[in-house]
């Protein structure tokens, strides 16, 4: 009887080990988010001056995969002010921001309005935060002024100097 105790005990002993990881994964399956931000209002603010303001019902946070990324299932607002304090508006019914990329993908009747007024457009818009640069090859509508451009892509720098649509059609206002 004493053998066998002797037995199981050290068959015990020795299956058991010491992984930290496995143990913190526990109740937490791979497929799950890490985080969940529900009503989210976050404020960037950087030597006293807000930058940005992001307002969203859901943020999701995967950084518990291999590629990390954030989910905003329900959409976002994102409000983003410049050097002079004026404002941009980014609105979208859906977004995923990949950590390792930087690359923000907006999708959903995706409304950019500028601090100049000016409007965009489209169903998906992609913005790489490290180029600071917005892109899409899908159809956008941009309203600057009095006109309104459509076309099959856009292409632009985050602060619009070189705006630019893709296969454009509509109506124009040139100076001559």
């Amino acid at each position: 009887m004493f053998n066998i105790v002797t037995a199981i005990a050290v068959t015990m002993f020795f299956s058991c080990n010491n992984n930290l990881s496995q143990v913190n994964k526990i109740g937490v399956s791979e497929n799950e988010p890490i985080a969940e931000a529900v009503d989210l209002n976050f404020k960037y603010i950087d030597s006293g001056r807000v930058k940005s303001i992001l307002i969203s019902p859901q943020m999701l946070d995967y950084s518990n995969r291999s590629y990390p990324y954030k989910e905003f299932p329900k959409g976002l607002d994102l409000e983003v002010f410049n050097e002079d304090n004026k404002r941009s508006n980014i609105i979208a019914d859906y977004a995923i921001i990949y950590d390792l990329t930087n690359l923000i993908d907006l999708q959903g009747n995706v409304k950019l309005i500028t601090a100049d007024k000016d409007t965009l457009f489209a169903e998906q818009l992609y913005y790489d935060n490290t180029k600071g640069w917005l892109f899409t090859n899908k159809p956008v509508k941009f309203r600057t002024g009095l006109d309104l451009i459509h076309g099959n892509g856009f292409d632009s720098n985050s602060k619009f100097t070189n705006a630019e649509v893709l296969e454009v059609s509509g109506i124009v206002t040139l100076d001559e």
